[in-house]
């Protein structure tokens, strides 16, 4: 349950940004669901392997290399959503790729948060 609501979240996310972000365009709330789940396909499948293989550059950059892997799995996102998903530039994923990591921190920490207070 908690996968799927990562999903989602992203969802939202990328519907939320591409009303800020002119050069990043969702086409509607089902495809911003289908682009959430190929992300988190792709994080599982091909992102550890980048990882892995970059691990001496992320190590050099103190893990800032990592916004690279996420816009790079951002781009293969959109080549395999195709045209729902645009994403202009490789410029344009990495900042999506900050925007959503943080905007993910703070999601997360306040759900976590709220849940710690109900249970």
């Amino acid at each position: 349950m908690k996968w799927f609501g990562g999903i989602l979240v992203n969802a939202f996310l990328f519907l939320l940004l591409s009303l800020i972000i002119p050069s990043f365009h969702v086409e509607s709330i089902g495809t911003a669901i289908l682009a959430s789940f190929i992300l988190a396909l792709v994080n599982i499948l091909v992102r550890p392997l980048l990882v892995l293989f970059t691990l001496p550059a992320t190590i050099f950059t103190l893990g800032l290399f990592l916004f690279i892997i996420n816009a790079l799995m951002l781009i293969l996102t959109h080549k395999i959503v195709g045209n729902g998903f645009v994403i202009d530039s490789f410029g344009i994923a990495l900042l999506i790729a900050f925007l959503m990591s943080i905007l993910n921190l703070i999601l997360n920490t306040t759900v976590l948060k709220a849940s710690y207070k109900l249970g």
